[in-house]
């Protein structure tokens, strides 16, 4: 298990963290052996959810790859639908070309409808253009002379470059299944099954969603295996991430002290980050950490999100959870 940071680059005005403090910070995780660093996308404030946009991710990582020397950086998701094929296909493998082939693309169809409706993307296509966006964003950094005929993107004769530093192209981590959609987007999802299929379909990494638990994850992966058969593939072949946000109390100290770290960034409230989140002093989170990863039968990443960039939370997950999850 290897484990990586989701960041906390939370656009606040002038509390915003500058770029020297994020450099310090991801150094400081690269002598503590975290092996990646994932970016959120939004667009615009997303309520009930979220009480506060982020930085877009990809302007972000492009300045993190040079103030960072060996830690992957990607996104966790980044909604590609928002995006136009051909554009985002030469962004991001300029991106992977100048990070040393540092980057991890990590996708998922979004689900705000005001920020579709501001890029002028209609939201009832967004699985439809993902599917898409894959196979051209793929042909284009695999091969040259590119031609591909979809109901959405065409292109004919295309040669892109730079290719990526990775070839054929940098890992695609894919997110999306259950969650508590109504507590925290307010609306009721009728089905993930299509989600499920499109990850079953495209993706080789499978990434739940951060407030899924134990039982919604475990009811998903025996789903996403299904479809992973009647596709033609075998499920073990399917790589597994869980991430979530974290905030680690001290022995004794009161989880209502951690209100204003979740508030900066989240629309819920208390009972909400306990019960979804990972709020606990370290022995409860890494027994929580420990029931996920054992519903997803094991993964290759545990992706930790501190609330701060304080380097000291930072050392906290490193010496004080992380240990606990990986004991036998």
């Amino acid at each position: 298990m290897k484990f990586g940071l989701r960041l906390p680059s939370f656009a606040l005005g002038a509390d915003t963290a500058s770029l020297d403090q994020m450099g310090a910070y991801l150094r400081r995780a690269e002598d503590l052996g975290f092996d990646c660093a994932m970016a959120i996308d939004h667009l615009l404030v997303a309520p009930p959810a979220y009480s506060t946009a982020w930085l877009e991710p990809i302007t972000m990582l492009s300045a993190l790859a040079g103030v960072t020397r060996t830690i992957k950086l990607g996104t966790l998701v980044l909604v590609l639908p928002f995006h136009n094929p051909v554009l985002f296909a030469k962004q991001w493998a300029t991106f992977d070309f100048l990070s040393g082939g540092r980057s991890i693309l990590g996708v998922g169809v979004g689900w705000n409808e005001e920020e579709f409706a501001a890029l002028g993307v209609p939201h009832k296509e967004r699985g439809r253009r993902m599917n898409e966006m894959l196979e051209l964003v793929t042909a284009l950094w695999s091969g040259d002379r590119v031609s591909y005929q979809g109901r959405y993107y065409q292109v004919d004769d295309v040669t892109l470059v730079p290719k990526p530093a990775q070839l054929p192209h940098p890992p695609i981590w894919m997110g999306g299944g259950t969650q508590p959609s109504e507590k925290i987007y307010g609306q009721t999802v009728p089905t993930i099954s299509p989600v499920l299929q499109r990850i079953a379909k495209y993706a080789k990494t499978w990434v739940p969603h951060s407030s899924a638990t134990a039982e919604m994850v475990e009811r998903d992966w025996q789903e996403l295996s299904g479809y992973m058969t009647d596709y033609g593939r075998d499920p073990s072949e399917m790589s597994r991430v869980y991430s979530n946000f974290v905030y680690v109390l001290a022995p004794g100290q009161d989880p209502r002290e951690a209100a204003p770290y979740f508030s900066t960034y989240s629309g819920m409230d208390l009972e909400y980050w306990q019960e979804y989140y990972l709020l606990g002093e370290a022995e409860q989170l890494a027994e929580r950490i420990r029931a996920k990863v054992a519903a997803l039968g094991g993964v290759d990443h545990l992706v930790l999100n501190p609330l701060t960039w304080d380097v000291e939370h930072l050392e906290v997950l490193a010496s004080q959870v992380l240990p606990l999850v990986v004991a036998p």
